[in-house]
């Protein structure tokens, strides 16, 4: 069939999306490889559709579908999106992406290569054509551009050229895929599913929650966009979560489980509802987590996988908990994030809580004695803040004393609540010790940006301090606002407040800091410090955790480079990702910035940016099967030069 047709056949609702298809991953160098294929005949593979009634056809967007057959994409959504947003200029109906990804394409009469639009390259030469506008103008416009590039007399000699190689671009639109079809009454949702894994063995598998959304769409539609809409709300408010999560926490509240598949069997009103109640307990352990604890944002929203599980709780309690159940919960949900309980075999380790609350009857103590089956003793020891970077389990913990005990700013005085407004009263990490200061003292970079020489400041007093000593700016401080300095847990002794005393001054905040851990986490218990008590059998304090963000300003180059890459129209990476041990679950380093799954989700190979990491890690992270990066740029320099060829034009 016809590129034309096919393009017809999508406007008047012939040929559509199948709901379970994921949405639009393809970048602008796979765009521009396609059509260059294109234009030179090159082969780009076929396509393969399942041709089924369009009146029980489950269809990605709002485009109505013609009656009788419809034929549903399994294999080339990539490709037939990729020339519908080029050809006619907007993306399909069933769009779900970034559209900047087919957008201002321009094509070289000269050199016959295809690139997008570069104001200084291209602005004020005619030799660089608007691709979708000579689809637009079709035959018809060939005239007035040729007119155009006619201005210039040495274009003159080679208008026979362009207007063959504009002829040939126009051509474009005749090629025709070849299409095999998917069809009979035996091809229901779960045999086309299958075909479509297979299919996609080498590209965009389905997850297990895929699956699940897909059958839930097949009976309601608008599951998707209402559940989009959360996450876009909650997004807004500085959380970032996924699908497949909040799909995790509508499956604990309707079957108590897990596993999504036991989400196949449910009825949409049972889903529907669900979701409503699952949306409301995620926004109510939001707020207790943020209101209780301080962790008010998703750098410092450890063990997320928690959640699910108390939302279990909180339907199972009518979304309502006394102060000290809230208290509990949220002690557990503390312990769960320090000690990391969902960093590996996340599925199971979930089902295996909310099997003990189940069993229980709902008593917290049942859970937080599991932890302590691992862990032991509960209590936050000095030790547990040898880590270091923005990344480390315990960052969080650092933070969350701050907010809880409402440690005051060393500029203003005043408590550091999370009511503050204004751009300059947003808190940062800062180094007690400045790290050029301790660099110059040939501090080693694990010392540096030690989790014991971190505090959090407004931005205005952080850069108000600069990179002072303490021992030339405490003073000050304690001068204007007296009680400051120790309720950011910093020893009074003003020797330790010395460079060459830096190493004792670790050791001492680390006994501050974790007196304060214990006692916020005692709190939580109202005065019940049974549950902390006992002997630790697990300790992973003997090393120096490998990796981790060493600084605020390292940690905002990270997020404007995973900004910048969701801009290309590439998947969110990861920042601090907790690298963990998959047997052991025992963290093993925190890695900056990763993309498991590749910045085209399957797509492309697992990668890593590590920014001034050493060789152990790298070495580490690409055993782990990760492709690492040590700068920005040379990453950028990665992601524009994806090639189609490379990231599987015909695997999709």
């Amino acid at each position: 069939m016809q590129i034309a047709s096919i393009l017809d056949y999508i406007d008047n609702g012939h040929m559509a999306l199948p709901e379970f298809q994921r949405g639009y991953v393809w970048g602008r160098e796979q765009v521009r490889g396609l059509f260059q294929s294109l234009y030179r005949g090159h082969p780009v593979g076929s396509l393969l559709v399942w041709a089924t009634d369009a009146s029980t056809a489950a269809h990605r967007g709002d485009g109505k579908l013609a009656p009788g057959v419809v034929k549903l994409l399994l294999d080339g959504q990539q490709r037939i999106t990729s020339l519908y947003g080029v050809i006619r200029g907007k993306p399909p109906r069933f769009f779900d992406g970034n559209e900047k990804a087919f957008t201002d394409l321009r094509f070289n009469l000269e050199t016959e290569e295809f690139e997008f639009f570069q104001p200084i390259k291209m602005r004020e030469d005619p030799l660089w054509v608007d691709v979708t506008e000579v689809m637009q103008k079709g035959n018809n416009g060939i005239g007035a551009f040729l007119t155009a590039l006619s201005q210039d007399p040495s274009n003159m000699a080679n208008i026979g050229k362009y207007m063959g190689r504009m002829n040939q671009l126009l051509g474009i639109r005749d090629k025709a895929f070849h299409i095999e079809e998917v069809t009979g009454a035996d091809k229901t949702l779960d045999v086309v599913v299958d075909i479509f894994n297979r299919v996609n063995s080498g590209g965009t598998k389905l997850s297990k929650g895929d699956l699940a959304l897909a059958k839930i769409c097949a009976d309601w539609p608008e599951a998707r966009d209402t559940m989009k809409t959360s996450i876009a709300q909650w997004r807004a408010d500085g959380y970032d979560f996924t699908l497949d999560w909040l799909l995790r926490s509508v499956n604990t509240v309707l079957t108590g489980e897990a596993k999504f598949l036991y989400l196949h069997s449910q009825g949409t009103d049972d889903i529907a509802n669900a979701l409503k109640r699952a949306v409301r307990h995620i926004d109510t352990s939001l707020n207790m987590i943020a209101g209780r604890l301080g962790l008010d944002h998703d750098r410092v929203l450890f063990s997320r996988f928690a959640i699910p599980v108390m939302v279990r709780y909180l339907d199972t309690h009518g979304g309502k908990l006394d102060e000290k159940t809230r208290d509990k919960l949220l002690f557990w949900f503390v312990q769960t994030g320090m000690w990391g309980r969902y960093s590996s075999a996340v599925e199971s380790t979930i089902d295996k809580d909310l099997g003990i609350l189940e069993q229980s009857d709902g008593d917290l103590e049942k859970l937080i004695a599991e932890l302590r089956l691992s862990q032991g003793g509960l209590r936050v020891e000095p030790d547990h803040f040898h880590s270091w970077s923005v990344g480390a389990r315990f960052y969080p913990v650092l933070y969350m004393l701050t907010r809880m005990t409402e440690a005051r700013d060393w500029g203003t005085g005043l408590p550091l609540k999370n009511n503050l407004l204004g751009k300059m009263s947003r808190l940062e990490v800062h180094h007690i010790f400045p790290r050029a200061r301790l660099y110059e003292a040939s501090y080693a970079r694990a010392e540096v940006n030690a989790l014991a020489n971190f505090c959090f400041l407004t931005k205005d007093t952080n850069l108000s301090i600069s990179d002072r000593r303490p021992e030339d700016y405490f003073p000050k401080i304690e001068a204007d606002h007296p009680g400051a300095l120790h309720s950011q847990w910093i020893p009074q002794d003003p020797a330790l407040w010395r460079i060459e005393n830096y190493r004792d001054f670790l050791e001492a905040r680390k006994e501050l800091l974790a007196d304060a851990a214990n006692a916020c986490l005692e709190s939580l218990l109202h005065g019940d410090t049974s549950l902390l008590d006992g002997v630790r059998t697990a300790r992973t304090t003997d090393r120096v955790l490998l990796g981790g963000i060493a600084s605020e300003d390292e940690a905002n180059e990270l997020e404007a480079l995973n900004d910048w890459v969701v801009e290309q129209g590439y998947a969110r990476g990861e920042m601090a990702f907790d690298h963990v041990d998959p047997d052991t679950g025992e963290q093993r380093a925190i890695l900056d910035l990763v993309w498991p799954s590749g910045v085209q989700a399957e797509l492309t190979e697992p990668v890593a940016v590590l920014l001034g990491e050493g060789a152990e890690l790298i070495s580490m992270a690409s055993a782990a099967g990760y492709r690492c990066f040590t700068s920005s740029g040379e990453f950028r320099t990665y992601v524009n030069k994806l090639s189609a060829s490379g990231s599987g034009l015909a695997a999709e």
